[in-house]
């Protein structure tokens, strides 16, 4: 993959034919979807994007919004003069994803939702966001990603990808205070975005891992979609079927997307 800068936007690029743009979740940056990417772009044109304050991207503005982040995506877009794709989302790459599907609605061809939810956060959810906050203002970024991570996995899946685990220890540690801190108040002050989902002509994938500690299975008992939509259920998997069950995830979104 060929990694590229553009307007503080860093990406990495490779494969041709159709666009397929990877985003990325919280604390995370392009590099998780390396392995993802090379088998995509044996078909597709395949971008995954730092999100602003994320990875090698530089944090836009302090007052980071989910649109403001959309908007990054949409610079990226430009300057490869895609003029629609297909946007594959994980876990705050997600609500990125929906503010893009409000404010550029044309630019999409279809929308994989991967470990995501369209809801806004809880009150619990906004205190355990904000608790994260002064944490790391208090200088302690360790305790937040060293306790992420392993609930990313099923619990059955934790010891076998330890050295996963690890490399994204690594690229968090290295990420900016401030970059994770903007994020987590864009996420925490996210709007409800069900409605825009359930009322979309976009096609829409929903993937949500059976044993996912973040997005449990008891969200598709209210959760509406679109009716040009799929649902696909990773009996396997945690909070990273990308990496938990990569074959199966592969199929689910080339065949979505064929």
């Amino acid at each position: 993959m060929k990694a590229l800068k553009q307007s503080g936007i860093s990406y990495l690029k490779s494969g041709h034919g159709d666009a397929i743009i990877l985003l990325h979740g919280y604390l995370e940056s392009k590099e998780i979807w390396i392995d993802f990417a090379d088998d995509l772009a044996k078909k597709y044109t395949v971008l995954a994007i730092d999100l602003p304050g994320h990875g090698e991207s530089e944090l836009i503005t302090k007052d980071l919004s989910l649109e403001i982040m959309a908007e990054a995506v949409k610079t990226i877009l430009d300057y490869e003069q895609i003029e629609k794709c297909f946007l594959v989302w994980h876990s705050m790459g997600g609500y990125v994803a929906l503010a893009f599907l409000e404010l550029f609605p044309e630019r999409l061809d279809a929308l994989s939702l991967f470990h995501s939810s369209p809801y806004a956060d809880t009150d619990e959810k906004r205190k355990n966001r904000a608790r994260e906050m002064d944490i790391i203002r208090a200088g302690k970024k360790a305790q937040v990603y060293t306790a992420h991570f392993p609930k990313t996995f099923a619990p059955d899946n934790v010891e076998k990808f330890t050295d996963e685990i690890k490399k994204m220890n690594e690229r968090a540690k290295n990420m900016s205070d401030e970059g994770i801190i903007a994020a987590l108040n864009a996420m925490k002050n996210r709007p409800d975005q069900s409605g825009l989902l359930k009322n979309t002509k976009i096609p829409i994938q929903y993937i949500i891992g059976e044993k996912d500690n973040f997005i449990p299975m008891s969200i598709l008992d209210k959760l509406q979609l679109p009716d040009n939509s799929e649902l696909v259920v990773l009996e396997n998997s945690g909070h990273m079927g990308f990496i938990e069950e990569k074959e199966n995830a592969l199929r689910a979104i080339s065949g979505f997307y064929a």
